[in-house]
């Protein structure tokens, strides 16, 4: 009887590790950001619509976002020509980190670095599609990327 206790809390202690394993993984520390209206892009504010985003105090590299702006705002804006978005959580749908790189690759997307080294070790990307959709997010810049 003592043998099945311990193996029934043995698993049910597994179960709550498990589950708290997953809940710090992907959903805690995040935030959700819409109220951003603007990203400044080569000094000047360009406004955007529909941003959608998620952010945590946490990680810098958690800043993720999905919008729509006017391709023709970012002309004059630095290229990013190292550009790797970073997968998102599962749930954070509307951004697809593998889809973003291939297009990426294949020219069908535009990457333009909106920030450098701010915070100190992280560039803020962009990734920017003729028809107006656009996504954002941090990556590891040359300090911390080896």
């Amino acid at each position: 009887m003592s043998g099945k206790r311990l193996m029934i809390g043995l698993l049910a202690f597994a179960a709550v590790f498990a589950a708290a394993l997953v809940w710090f993984q992907f959903f805690a520390f995040y935030e959700s950001v819409s109220e951003v209206g603007a990203l400044t892009v080569a000094g000047r504010a360009v406004p955007v619509d529909g941003y959608e985003g998620i952010d945590a105090s946490s990680s810098p590299l958690k800043r993720r976002g999905c919008f729509r702006a006017d391709p023709a705002a970012f002309a004059g804006a630095a290229p990013a020509p190292e550009a790797e978005p970073l997968v998102a959580p599962f749930w954070f749908r509307c951004f697809d980190a593998r889809a973003l790189s291939l297009d990426l690759d294949a020219g069908r997307a535009a990457a333009f670095a909106l920030a450098t080294d701010a915070p100190e070790g992280f560039d803020t990307i962009v990734a920017l599609y003729p028809d107006g959709r656009g996504y954002l997010w941090r990556q590891l810049n040359d300090r911390y990327r080896n």
